[in-house]
């Protein structure tokens, strides 16, 4: 039996597990399939942002709680069983496998990314192919040996040829070279055992593209906490922005000015202007500590005859005085709709 690489180890089954959740259960509300579940529990298949945001809400659980850290006590099982995939990726054959793909698809002169669009397969599954690291399915044998110009007996006859003929091993022992590499901590071509395997670094990837929610919806006013409870996937613009974070208004009192459902993006170091549309804090921003919670309303900015900033709520007209404009008043840079 094939093994693929790991890429994703997680806590996703022992959260699941932990709040008594079926597997099944989670495929159907996620919308992934019972196969593709089981994979991301074994860590074989990797989850986008939005994937990983519906899992939150699912498993009720924080984007953090995901990720496995190098002190956890789990670190150390996901270890063994990342060695023993390599290890047993190299006894298979997946990797004279893999150096006969390369080499055909050089043949027929195809870059690799032409060949894995060919093959109706990503980028990234084709490249695993290529090096070894992750299993032909049988419903894939058709489209790869299509995009190599064979048919799947042909191409299995030519791979085992050239492996005969000795033309694998230079490309075999080049891949070796870098799927060891993996395995060595702070290693520059992957990530490391050494604590960023389990989590930082992908965390801080999938992080780049989040954002988190601070502020909700209350019974009066709006409730404003930092924390990363609650995140919401990043308008491509505002990407890699850490400093903003969004709000999901009481749409009921800001009446027919917006949809029901929205969010809004702001950004603390903006400068709010008269007549932008801002959160007016009742703390300053840089006082309130992380999960302490406090309040805030969707306000437009206004001037008043001393050149002072204050805030009006829209629905009923209510003036909102700001004692810090720049600790309480934050700019709103963009608003999406749902």
């Amino acid at each position: 039996m094939a093994w693929e690489e790991i890429i994703f180890p997680n806590n996703i089954r022992n959260i699941r597990l932990s709040r008594g959740i079926r597997m099944t259960a989670v495929s159907k509300e996620s919308g992934l399939s019972l196969s593709a579940m089981s994979k991301v529990e074994k860590g074989v298949r990797r989850l986008n942002q939005k994937q990983l945001l519906t899992l939150c809400k699912i498993l009720g659980c924080k984007l953090s709680d995901i990720f496995i850290r190098a002190s956890d006590e789990v670190a150390g099982e996901w270890e063994i069983e990342m060695q023993r995939r390599l290890e047993n990726n190299e006894n298979n054959g997946l990797k004279i496998f893999g150096a006969g793909v390369r080499n055909l698809r050089r043949k027929v002169g195809k870059t690799i990314s032409q060949a894995s669009k060919d093959a109706n397969m990503t980028l990234s599954v084709y490249h695993k192919i290529e090096v070894g690291q992750r299993e032909l399915y049988e419903d894939e044998v058709s489209n790869l040996a299509k995009s190599l110009h064979h048919t799947p007996d042909s191409m299995f006859q030519a791979i085992a040829e050239l492996f005969r003929k000795g033309e694998l091993t230079n490309h075999i022992s080049k891949v070796e070279e870098k799927v060891r590499s993996v395995l060595t901590p702070n290693s520059s071509s992957g990530f490391g055992f050494s604590g960023a395997i389990y989590g930082a670094k992908i965390y801080d990837s999938a992080r780049k593209k989040l954002v988190p929610v601070f502020c909700t919806p209350g019974d009066k006013n709006m409730v404003f906490k930092k924390t990363d409870e609650r995140m919401v996937v990043s308008p491509a613009n505002l990407e890699n922005n850490t400093g903003i974070y969004a709000v999901i208004p009481n749409t009921k009192r800001l009446g027919s000015m917006f949809p029901v459902r929205i969010h809004l993006f702001v950004d603390p170091a903006a400068t709010a202007q008269p007549g932008d549309l801002a959160i007016a804090l009742t703390e300053d921003f840089d006082k309130i500590e992380p999960n302490e919670k406090t309040h805030a309303h969707v306000v437009m900015v206004r001037e008043d005859a001393k050149g002072k900033l204050y805030g009006v709520l829209v629905n009923p007209e209510e003036k909102i005085p700001v004692s810090n404009a720049g600790g309480r008043l934050h700019k709103v840079i963009q608003i999406v709709v749902e």
